[in-house]
């Protein structure tokens, strides 16, 4: 044994060949501080070793490395002195593995990510087999490759194809990656090791030139001036469409890499240090970073509850058919439980198999799946007229028509039908799901199951736990929902539950200066382009539907009257009551059509600025960001104060999944807090006369105060 450590071993496995061994005792390999201390201890004895003359770099696990342990990240950022110190010596390790005086060959499975793949950056060759996923993500937490990933990549495999990589995060197939020169060779998972091991030992043998290999790594980035010039203008050309001014991160990444090209290694990794520790410091940065904890506490909680589900879903049964019903069976069916589609229309029924059939078409065309894939999935969703056909199944899930009296026949209907044991839930989006359960004999197996459309796209399930839900169905539901692919949030009940509960008074807020004479078309460029929604307030309500949001109000003034009183002057209001309902009747704040090429169009209504009384009345972006943002976290605070939510990392979750809350943010709690609780409040303050929506919580003032976080803890 040359080393042993907690997390990596070293030990000869043939003449002169040592394997070093990545081998965590958790589930994966990752670069934390301790571990990249073991690597360089490791790389410190096989410098040293005597008969060395190769060196394969392999995984335990049935993934190489994830990259680094990102729960680190919020502790070592606090401190940019830290921060710097930490990254230099970090990134040298690399260079320890890079300086070996014998050949080396990463042995390449599963994932290798991050710093796992800079890792493989530092070896020599890289053999990978074919369930092996390679990239380098960090520009999605707001990051930079900081291990020498921006300047091993471009001399690997080009500046063009590095560039790609890095700003866009992209994973990379074995096979892609063997088409760029990202890996040498790809092999079946039976013979990673045996390829590794040859390939070492054509390099010691002579076969393969390791040292021709290694040199442009170590010096200045081969393009000529011309070349390099293009691809960085290209690639900020791109960038700037794509990312915009709100992801500082690849923008960093192209000028690492410009400021490195022309260096040898050492210089080219001081500019990645630089531009990596800049980036720490950002709240995009910090909010990315923060996304991705609250992701993994929220995927944890719902691990935790599938496991001690006592029920297992094997059969599913979705009632009502149409875009939404036809939505939930496909994804249902694809994710691998059958699924009886029952309506009492037989148009309806076309209309869902219609919509699963353009779903898996698509995934046809762009190659995701094959023909007879997409046979099997449509033949395990069962259309159907028929009640029986539901009897047997384990969970019913109504997506019928979003009206109390409606749906609580139905749920009432098919109680009498279903096991005694099957779950029912419904797939409301605002009616109180205690109001629902009132019209069930056995309320203990119902709850809410909010999915939001298209719910193929959208990864976000509120779970809605009523009065008399207990822990067996909310979990048996809750591991439904993560078989299915979707994030599973669990509320408690009230009218809108989470998501739709704090939309409200963010549209309410922008429905309030649309009724001064503001231009709602202002208000979505300001909230687009400067707040970073994907759509403004007057958009996403035309996508969701005017008459269905106008609806909604009337649920939402029943459960907080004082707070969000439906007002029938309101914009939404006086556009649906003349019939522009939105982009489903092509009417709506704008017309929607398409061109001479068949692409959809949109366009500002004028006959909306008339019926409105829009004068144009002009507000700076702050108040118009203010006037809308100040009422949705208000509402998100009370939520969590209310118990409707469990914690600040999944209202920030649900919203970035539900409603597409810009990532560079975080989410609203994440956004609150970097702002700081007294600058918000201050603000909020200014705007109070406008009503209870504006008003902060006595809980929100006393923490602000205080200077706590909602994320303490």
């Amino acid at each position: 044994m040359i080393y042993q450590g907690d997390s990596i071993r070293v030990e000869f496995v043939s003449d002169g060949i040592a394997e070093l061994q990545f081998a965590a005792a958790g589930s994966v390999n990752k670069f934390d501080q301790k571990t990249l201390e073991e690597f360089s201890q490791a790389l410190a004895k096989l410098a040293e070793t005597d008969d060395l003359r190769g060196v394969i770099v392999t995984s335990s696990k049935p993934t190489f490395i994830v990259g680094a342990d990102i729960t680190e990240f919020q502790t070592l950022f606090a401190d940019v002195e830290q921060t710097k110190q930490w990254v230099h010596k970090a990134s040298r390790v690399f260079d320890q593995l890079e300086d070996l005086p014998v050949p080396t060959v990463a042995a390449i499975t599963g994932f290798a990510l991050g710093g796992g793949c800079e890792a493989t950056l530092a070896c020599d060759y890289r053999v990978a087999d074919t369930s092996a996923t390679i990239g380098l993500p960090e520009v999605k937490l707001g990051l930079i490759p900081g291990f020498g990933g921006t300047m091993r990549l471009p001399r690997i495999i080009g500046p063009d194809n590095a560039l790609e990589m890095i700003t866009t995060g992209k994973n990379n197939s074995a096979t892609d990656a063997q088409k760029v020169g990202l890996v040498d060779a790809v092999v079946a998972p039976e013979k990673l090791r045996e390829a590794a091991l040859a390939m070492v030992s054509q390099a010691i043998n002579g076969d393969l030139d390791w040292q021709a290999k290694r040199q442009p790594k170590l010096e200045p980035l081969q393009a000529n001036d011309t070349e390099l010039t293009m691809t960085l203008v290209t690639a900020k050309g791109m960038v700037a469409a794509k990312a915009g001014k709100h992801y500082p991160a690849p923008h960093a990444a192209i000028k690492a890499i410009e400021d490195g090209a022309r260096d040898y290694r050492e210089e080219a990794l001081n500019a990645e240090n630089e531009a990596f520790v800049g980036l720490t410091q950002t709240d995009a940065c910090h909010a990315q970073v923060g996304i991705f904890m609250a992701d993994q506490f929220v995927k944890g909680k719902a691990k935790k509850a599938a496991k001690q589900a006592t029920k297992e879903i094997k059969s599913a049964a979705v009632l009502g058919a149409g875009i939404m019903g036809g939505g939930i069976a496909y994804q249902s069916a694809y994710k691998g439980v059958p699924v009886v589609m029952k309506d009492i229309r037989q148009e309806a029924l076309d209309q869902g198999m219609g919509e699963a059939s353009k779903i898996l078409g698509k995934l046809v065309e762009r190659g995701k799946i094959d023909h007879k894939k997409m046979a099997k999935i449509l033949s395990s969703i069962t259309p159907t007229l028929l009640d029986e056909a539901v009897k047997n199944v384990d969970i019913v899930v109504e997506a019928v028509v979003e009206n109390p009296d409606v749906k609580g026949k139905v749920l009432a209907q098919m109680e009498d039908i279903v096991a005694d044991d099957a779950i029912i839930v419904s797939n409301t989006s605002t009616i109180s799901i205690d109001r629902l359960a009132k019209n069930l004999k056995d309320p203990s197996r119902f709850c809410g199951m909010h999915f939001f459309n298209p719910v193929h796209k959208m990864p976000l399930v509120e779970i809605i736990r009523g009065e008399k839900t207990p822990d067996e169905t909310v979990n048996a539901v809750v591991a439904y929902a993560s078989r299915m692919g979707k994030t599973a949030v669990v509320v408690n009940d009230c009218p809108g539950f989470l998501v739709n509960r704090v939309l409200f008074p963010y549209l309410a807020g922008f429905a309030g200066m649309v009724d001064e004479g503001v231009d709602f078309a202002a208000i979505d460029k300001v909230m687009e382009k400067k707040f970073g929604w994907p759509m403004g307030p007057a958009y996403l309500s035309d996508v969701v539907g005017i008459d269905t949001a106008d609806h909604c109000t009337v649920v939402m003034a029943e459960g907080f009257p004082s707070r969000m009183p439906r007002d029938t002057d309101s914009a939404i209001a006086k556009l649906a009551a003349a019939e522009r309902y939105g982009q489903k009747n092509g009417k709506g704040f704008y017309n929607y059509g398409t061109d001479k090429k068949g692409r959809p169009t949109k366009e500002k209504a004028p006959e909306v600025y008339d019926m409105l009384d829009i004068t144009g009345k002009e507000l700076s972006a702050d108040e118009i960001i203010a006037r809308t943002m100040v009422p949705m976290v208000n509402e998100c605070v009370r939520c969590l104060e209310e118990g409707i939510v469990g914690s600040a990392a999944e209202c920030d979750i649900a919203l970035l999944y539900g409603l597409g809350f810009p990532p560079f943010r975080g989410g609203p709690f994440r956004y609150l807090e970097t702002m700081g609780l007294a600058n918000f409040v201050e603000l909020a303050d200014k705007y109070a006369h406008l009503g209870e929506m504006y008003q902060v919580t006595d809980g929100l003032r006393e923490k602000a105060k205080a200077g706590k976080s909602y994320f303490a803890g």
